[in-house]
């Protein structure tokens, strides 16, 4: 049971993410108590199917015995081991390996991160060494979609493009460039694919030439925009961005922080056009949430040149204290076992599929705008109107009271700021599991048609 003393001190002391700080110390906290496959209990005993996996990181599910086991026998033979002074360790030398294996092209060369936000500040600091290295002093800016999202830390507040992030942040900054989100629901030049991809090829090529090409130095998107409130690209279109970028002569960085391992089928959601970016940054679903770890991936190419950047036998002066924890290592080639060898990515496949058609009921309900999904990844989009699209009242305050409701219904699920719900539910998930998800979201939404201020 959670005790009154316990919720004062979080009120008094714990700032929590991505939260009004005064409204948590109203509210109070929600504790949770345990978890097991899909499923996470409260303090107050009440279990719910967590229909967001965590924060879309615990793909292999909840209680997974063999990492708990992996974790511990690590931590008694070697808690720690730095990267800095030519040393390391086995487990983060493995880690490494297998993810230079399983990564599309010839992402070889891995830098690991505590999560996707330093990941993506590695890969801007790269990106501005590598090209220093080449003479291209000016090569600077970097462009991101809107409603991208590419962390909550210095540079990567500023290439997220969501409002909040900015804020009384002093971002973006004046290298920090965006294009229109290809968002076929709402996009400007209607639902068309191939005048979707059209369009924001031509976005990218026109921001290029206002920046000056001889400035530009880097793109970098999510395969599908997550935080954004899950936008799933058309067909094609990650294909034709990265030609843009070939062609223009600026690098190409994919962020699969939310959509790696698994998420959208495949280890990762480039392999569904084939996409062998020159970085790739990726966090949440390498050790499935249960202790911190990220990293990025570098393409041979670039690494070569950075490298050839200290052969004077100066360092590289990038560096984390915990770049490469054994422990995080150890828990990531554990995971990464139980993707390939313990059935988690091919069930991810197949009851992903069945995730979506089930999910795709929901069209006919009269506040569902639009239902877009790919794998174990899915979003809900409310509308007062489905003939207009028109938004609910900012009032009304539909995400949050329906994320109320939710939870009351025994489901977790994320509510995004623009009317949107979004699901991740752990790669380990049954279909029976699903139709529960299903039944509790379709007793939820059914809540909301008594809303009378949308």
């Amino acid at each position: 049971m959670l005790s009154n003393s316990l919720i004062e001190d979080d009120r008094a002391h714990l700032i929590h993410p991505v939260t009004s700080l005064r409204a948590h110390e109203q509210r109070g906290v929600t504790m949770l108590q345990s978890a097991k496959g899909c499923f996470v209990t409260d303090a107050y005993g009440h279990t719910l199917l967590d229909g967001f996996a965590g924060l879309w990181c615990v793909n292999a599910g909840y209680g997974q015995e063999s990492i708990v086991e992996v974790a511990m026998e690590q931590m008694r033979r070697l808690p720690y081991a730095t990267g800095y002074f030519h040393f390391g360790s086995e487990p983060a030398i493995r880690l490494a390996t297998k993810l230079a294996e399983v990564t599309p092209g010839d992402l070889n060369h891995v830098f690991f991160t505590l999560g996707g936000s330093d990941a993506v500040d590695t890969v801007v600091r790269m990106v501005r060494y590598y090209n220093n290295v080449r003479g291209l002093t000016r090569k600077k800016h970097f462009i991101s979609l809107e409603r991208g999202y590419h962390g909550s830390s210095s540079n990567g507040a500023g290439l997220t493009a969501l409002p909040i992030f900015h804020d009384k942040f002093d971002l973006p900054r004046s290298w920090q460039h965006y294009i229109p989100s290809p968002y076929p629901y709402r996009n400007v030049v209607g639902q068309d694919p191939a005048a979707i991809t059209a369009a924001s090829v031509k976005a990218l090529k026109d921001k290029i030439h206002e920046i000056g090409q001889e400035n530009a130095a880097a793109f970098i998107c999510e395969p599908v925009q997550g935080s954004g409130g899950v936008i799933v690209p058309p067909t094609g279109y990650l294909t034709a961005m990265q030609a843009a970028c070939s062609e223009l002569g600026i690098l190409f960085v994919v962020d699969e922080v939310i959509t790696g391992f698994g998420r959208t089928g495949p280890m990762f959601a480039c392999e569904h056009e084939g996409i062998e970016p020159d970085f790739m940054t990726v966090a949440k679903g390498l050790t499935s949430g249960y202790v911190p770890m990220g990293a990025a991936i570098v393409s041979d190419r670039i690494y070569e040149v950075i490298a050839d950047g200290t052969a004077d036998g100066s360092a590289f002066g990038h560096g984390l204290t915990y770049s490469g924890h054994p422990v995080s290592a150890a828990v990531g080639l554990e995971v990464m076992r139980l993707y390939q060898e313990g059935g988690l990515l091919e069930n991810g496949r197949r009851v992903g599929e069945y995730f979506g058609r089930r999910l795709r009921e929901f069209r006919d309900h009269p506040l569902v705008g639009d239902v877009r999904s790919i794998g174990l990844l899915g979003a809900i989009e409310l509308v007062a109107d489905k003939e207009t699209k028109r938004k609910p009242s900012r009032d009304a305050r539909i995400g949050p009271r329906l994320f109320d409701a939710g939870y009351k219904n025994g489901l977790i699920f994320r509510a995004f700021g623009d009317d949107t719900i979004g699901f991740a539910p752990p790669l380990c998930i049954a279909e029976s599991e699903v139709d529960l998800l299903i039944e509790r979201l379709d007793k939820t939404l059914d809540l909301a048609l008594d809303f009378k201020d949308l």
